[in-house]
């Protein structure tokens, strides 16, 4: 770790998950915020009113690539866009800075060559599509169940504002269930589905995912495990945004001390 302060930049500080992050790496002792990167026109009135003490050495900037030329950065958080997730963390692995990602929407192929890129340059970081540690345990819990149930299904549900569908989470904890049970629903009929999308999408190892985004919901997640006669049901509930920020400082630390980014949080629990 690293002898003087952490060094962090947050990228999309304006959005709601941005803004808690920025609260969160202010209330900690051993880091410190250094840039703050939104397309917001609002980014200086925003840092003028959250940047506790703040320094005219915090750089401020629309273009993440910008800010990081402008000064040193040991980590940048980023939650933005599915459509940028993958440039900006390239950006930051070429500028020797440990990405902490929490936007979704990054492909298997995606993933495999930013974790390359970042062995290469022995950089720590984390990838995480979930970064409460309960949904974390509820994904493990969900991967130890299905080692006895063959039958399974994933209900998610977020805001109404969430852009990809299923969820980061839902993928990740289909992969655990499909790393210990190869198929699911081997029993099932060939269903019809009379209006189109009713049965959800369909994970490779065949559990159906259902996504509902409404007003009013942050992140929720329920796993239907069933066998003859019984079911179990894993639910956990993210009411607030802040339920992310305890997973967000672990990883930036953590970071500090890696020689690689790192899928999923379970891995440094």
């Amino acid at each position: 770790m690293c002898a003087d302060k952490i060094k962090v930049l947050i990228s999309g500080a304006c959005g709601r998950m941005g803004q808690a992050v920025v609260k969160a790496v202010q209330e900690q002792e051993d880091m410190e915020i250094v840039a703050l990167v939104d397309i917001s026109d609002n980014l200086e009135n925003f840092a003028d009113k959250n940047l506790l003490n703040k320094s005219k050495n915090i750089v401020l900037n629309k273009k993440l690539k910008n800010a990081l030329e402008q000064l040193k950065v040991d980590a940048a958080v980023d939650f933005t866009n599915p459509a940028l997730v993958y440039e900006h963390t390239v950006t930051m692995i070429e500028k020797n800075v440990s990405p902490i990602i929490g936007t979704t929407g990054l492909t298997a192929n995606q993933l495999q060559e930013i974790i390359k890129q970042s062995e290469e340059k022995n950089l720590g970081g984390m990838i995480a599509p979930n970064f409460a540690i309960g949904a974390v345990l509820m994904m493990q819990f969900a991967k130890k169940a299905s080692e006895y149930f063959d039958h399974a299904e994933i209900l998610e549900l977020h805001h109404n504002k969430k852009l990809d569908a299923p969820s980061g989470t839902a993928i990740k904890t289909a992969e655990l269930m499909g790393s210990v049970q190869k198929t699911f629903g081997k029993t099932n009929i060939d269903d019809k589905e009379t209006l189109k999308g009713s049965r959800g999408g369909v994970s490779e190892n065949n559990i159906h995912i259902h996504s509902v985004r409404l007003p009013g919901l942050v992140a929720h997640q329920e796993v239907y495990l069933a066998g003859p006669g019984q079911m179990l049901t894993i639910r956990h509930d993210s009411f607030d945004r802040v339920s992310f920020m305890p997973g967000v400082i672990l990883a930036i630390r953590n970071a500090m001390s890696q020689n690689k980014i790192v899928y999923g949080l379970e891995n440094i629990l």
